[in-house]
């Protein structure tokens, strides 16, 4: 078992930043790939960024790549999201999740935090 809690959401002007940290506990996490997820009401969950816990191997969907970050700390047991030039349309509940395998889809992975609200006004 994994288990992941999220924090750090708000409410951010547009070209703000936020960053968003993901704690994580369980059994062997270090060997799990971990990403971050977002829905956006009424939209499916889409894949944002992800990264192998023991490596330092990361992936960015097109729409984020060069605002957003992906980092973990070892020491803390935390992933981050580190969220620059924020845009209205990143505005979604935001999860965390870890699969035993790199994947960019949602259904592959196994574990998942209960979400934080990102909001980005105009």
């Amino acid at each position: 078992q994994v288990q992941l809690v999220e924090s750090g959401g708000g409410l951010v002007q547009a070209g703000g930043s936020l960053r968003l940290s993901c704690a994580v506990s369980g059994r062997s996490f270090s060997s799990y790939a971990m990403g971050w997820f977002r829905q956006a009401p009424g939209k499916e969950r889409e894949f944002v960024a992800a990264l192998w816990w023991s490596h330092d191997y990361t992936y960015y969907a097109d729409s984020v790549k060069g605002r957003f970050t992906i980092s973990r700390d070892n020491a803390k047991n935390t992933m981050y999201l580190q969220m620059n030039s924020l845009k209205p349309e990143d505005t979604a509940v935001y999860y965390c999740a870890a699969a035993r395998k790199f994947v960019i889809v949602a259904t592959a992975y196994d574990y998942w935090g209960q979400g934080t609200q990102v909001t980005v006004s105009s």
